[in-house]
């Protein structure tokens, strides 16, 4: 079998192995079998491509028309032409098997069945990522960057599985790596042979000679020595590579809190909970997500909250990174929450679904004791509970003692300004925030007094006076655009509703996050409350010293709003007395109640439980009921198996985005002076580059940072800032005693929002999506090669006989 035959080989193989981690999600898994036959005859067509011989890009092709005929006589053969060949027919049926193949996956749980539109998704997900390997690692001779598709196919397969891949799915996966890797080698190592240490073209060889390097006496066994060194380093690259790479988060398919172990420690993933919000508000059925018993008298204030998102980078709101600790017998103290302020105690019974499975705990802010079993951590800024290694929420029955804070209008009037950390981290608002957003908070807060005056203004505009109407059918968006957008077509849902008034507050140095949760649901004959799906909800909340964080309510017709939060009327005594409009029932309706934003048939629950408008973060997505009664975990993410040959354009950008931040947190560490302000100085110059300004390493750094200035026509803010920088560099290289310069990460961040903003739109996209700074990237893999290779070829004594055998050497041979 020749070298390139070996290699395809192998590079099935390892997509196979990687692909095994899907195999706990769907069940039978004859869908396996099918796709190995499938990738073996593609691999085959491959290699005869390469006899042939045909060009790279269109071995490529012939191999993807292979794969298309491949697929349609497996799957539509009855519609095609001939039975094999795709007509319109045949593409029609692919798209109706895609599509089921979506729904289905939305729907079941793991084990999935394996219905024709999940088979479909999974033996064409195995038959793409097998393409980009065979390509990359066979076609172009580059078997270590095939390590990224191999590494996202099992990846998100590991990560949906939560937990069910295991250590034994991870070994077969990375053994199939290190079985290409080694592979690719080994060819190398054979072509080198041929010139240094094997059969060559001396008197032994297919012309009847010995070989160059067994005429000069050379060992025999140096190919094998110089063979192990090259499986030690691939070995290294395999095990160092994946760790330094960007890893999948969970992203939009759920959330992830894992700690890491027992005894306090860990950290929780920053991850984006909001997903299939849409899809969850247009479910036919209000299921139910859990049923509580409480101690309150009044329910109405009674929100189950999952999680705090307090992170806003202008693409989306999400919770930060956070330490979680075991779960202390009594939580601390709410932060912020005075003495002075009225409260009751009560304790609450929940249990939830057995379909209900997520990460998060739904709780009663603020929970002050929480009896529960199980694998729970505590994040003590959101007030959370995450479950650990695999831990949620699927049929459980818990305690919580928590309170009912009932602060009046005028403790929040008089609230004192905030601690200055606190301030500080709740009121950053990313530079893309367009200025429309800034400019109508400060009209609609036009003339209020106090920083409380503010938050009811902006609240009652949203919910009362702004014109504002409340639409599932709006387009989904957290970003900073998005939030401009609603402003101007004002209707959306409670996503669009928090997210706006939480950013709009930050921009009046208001501290704001948004919590995600259930309202508290409609009361049952039993003396139960039930929650549904429609519960779902997303609400703003606002810090006040002396009160702590407090629920505000602005999206129109949903939830309920806290007394402290209605407006004041003339001559009341308690400016926190509640407004006679808009109206408020006295306790929850006994039964649904028709709302009229619902869709048709919808029913809503009264106005003490309010209607959700969102999904609480899942491990499968998003919640979705399914028609026949099981809840989909996870399983919904095979889809995304599909479009996992799109990665591969995106590992650029993913490199630089890890490259930022890592740069970015030595320059901001009190550690080594020198390498962080040189960090800060590599990404200032290498941030400029990707807005086309290239980097000379001729001039010093003050005038590297005027030529940036000039190029990038930059404004006198960053142009400081870049100046800032540049002068620090200076002192670390020049300097007989350098002083430190905090803030170097800052003043980057600066010059960066600077070239952003100067930029053309074309360059901002292509600084964000293609940035040219990667070249870097190339660079050092270019010359770790060549450093190989060159101590490969120097583990030899050169011989005027080895000079020889090189001049010999295909391309170097004389007229």
């Amino acid at each position: 079998m020749s070298g390139r035959a070996r290699l395809a080989v192998c590079a099935a193989v390892a997509t196979l192995c990687a692909a095994g981690a899907l195999l706990p999600l769907v069940d039978p898994i004859t869908w396996m079998v099918e796709a190995a036959i499938l990738l073996a005859l593609m691999t085959g067509v491959g290699a005869a491509a390469r006899r042939a011989p045909l060009a790279g890009p269109l071995i490529i092709g012939v191999q993807a028309l292979a794969a298309v005929l491949l697929m349609t006589l497996l799957f539509v053969r009855n519609e095609a032409v001939l039975g094999l060949l795709p007509g319109p027919d045949a593409l029609a049926e692919f798209g109706r098997l895609l599509q089921d193949g979506v729904h289905d996956v939305g729907r079941y749980a793991i084990p999935a069945p394996l219905t024709p539109g999940i088979r479909l998704l999974l033996v064409l997900g195995v038959l793409v990522i097998g393409l980009a390997v065979d390509a990359l690692a066979v076609t172009y001779r580059s078997a270590a960057p095939a390590g990224l598709p191999l590494l996202a196919l099992y990846s998100v397969a590991a990560g949906l599985s939560q937990g069910g891949a295991g250590w034994l799915l991870f070994l077969i996966a990375a053994a199939g790596y290190l079985l290409l890797l080694l592979a690719e080698g080994r060819d190398r190592l054979s072509q080198w042979g041929r010139v240094f240490g094997g059969p060559g073209a001396g008197a032994d060889g297919p012309r009847g000679g010995r070989g160059f390097a067994a005429a000069a006496g050379a060992p025999a066994s140096a190919p094998v020595r110089t063979g192990r060194r090259i499986g030690a380093m691939a070995l290294g690259l395999a095990v160092v590579v994946p760790a330094v790479l960007p890893s999948l988060g969970s992203g939009l398919l759920g959330t992830s809190g894992n700690g890491t172990g027992p005894g306090g420690g860990g950290t929780i993933s920053a991850v984006n909970p909001l997903v299939s919000l849409q899809d969850s508000l247009n479910q036919p059925e209000d299921k139910e997500v859990l049923n509580y018993r409480t101690t309150a008298s009044d329910t109405r204030d009674l929100y189950l909250r999952i999680v705090a998102l307090d992170q806003f980078d202008g693409t989306t709101w999400k919770p930060s990174e956070r330490t979680v600790t075991d779960v202390p017998e009594q939580l601390p103290r709410p932060p912020g929450l005075s003495s002075a302020v009225g409260l009751n105690r009560i304790n609450t019974s929940i249990s939830t679904a057995g379909w209900y499975a997520q990460n998060w705990l739904p709780l009663p802010y603020p929970a002050s004791k929480v009896d529960i079993s199980g694998r729970w951590r505590f994040e003590p800024q959101g007030r959370t509970l995450v479950g650990d290694r695999g831990q949620n929420t699927h049929g459980l029955q818990y305690q919580v003692e928590s309170l009912q804070v009932r602060p009046t209008s005028g403790q929040l009037a008089a609230a004192p300004a905030p601690p200055a950390d606190l301030l500080r981290e709740y009121t950053k608002v990313p530079h893309s925030l367009p200025s429309v957003v800034r400019d109508t908070a400060r009209r609609v807060t036009r003339g209020a007094p106090t920083t409380y005056a503010k938050a009811v203004k902006l609240q009652d505009w949203f919910a009362l006076n702004g014109g504002f109407s409340y639409n599932t059918d709006v387009r989904a968006g957290s970003g900073s655009q998005a939030i401009a957008r609603f402003l101007r077509q004002k209707e959306g849902f409670c996503v669009h509703f928090s997210f706006s008034m939480a950013a709009m507050a930050r921009t009046l140095g208001i501290p704001a996050r948004v919590a995600v949760g259930f309202t508290p649901g409609t009361k049952q004959p039993d003396g139960t409350t039930s929650v549904g799906l429609k519960d779902a909800h997303a609400w703003p909340e606002l810090y006040f010293q002396g009160v702590g964080w407090t629920r505000f309510e602005p999206t129109p017709s949903r939830g309920s709003i806290p007394d402290y939060a209605y407006p004041a009327t003339p001559g009341t005594a308690d400016p926190g007395s509640p407004d006679p409009g808009p109206s408020r029932s006295a306790a929850p309706s006994e039964d649904p109640s028709a709302d009229p934003s619902c869709g048709p048939g919808e029913q809503r629950s009264g106005a003490g439980a309010g209607s959700g408008c969102l999904t609480p973060p899942t491990q499968n997505g998003g919640i979705r009921p399914p028609e026949d009664g099981s809840f989909p975990w996870a399983a919904a993410g095979i889809a995304l198996a599909v479009l996992l040959a799109l990665l591969l354009p995106a590992a650029p950008l993913l490199w630089r985005l890890r490259t930022r931040a890592r740069r970015l947190a030595a320059a901001g560490q009190d550690g080594d002076l020198a390498a962080g302000t040189l960090a800060a100085w590599q990404e200032l110059q290498d941030t400029a580059w990707d807005f086309g300004i290239l980097p000379d390493e001729s001039l010093t750094p003050r005038k590297a940072a005027a030529r940036i200035i000039r190029l990038g026509e930059l404004q006198p803010e960053p142009a400081a800032a870049a100046r800032r920088v540049a002068a620090a560099v200076e002192q670390v290289l020049y300097a007989p005693q350098p002083q430190p310069v905090s803030g170097l990460a800052a003043e980057v961040q600066q010059v960066r929002a600077g070239l952003r903003d100067a930029a053309p739109r074309g360059l901002r996209l292509r600084a964000q999506l293609a940035p040219r700074s990667v070249a870097r990237l190339r660079w050092a893999w270019s010359a770790r090669w060549t450093a190989w290779l060159v101590r490969c070829r120097s583990s030899r004594p050169v011989t005027s006989v080895r000079r020889a055998a090189a001049a010999l050497r295909p391309g170097r041979q004389r007229a």
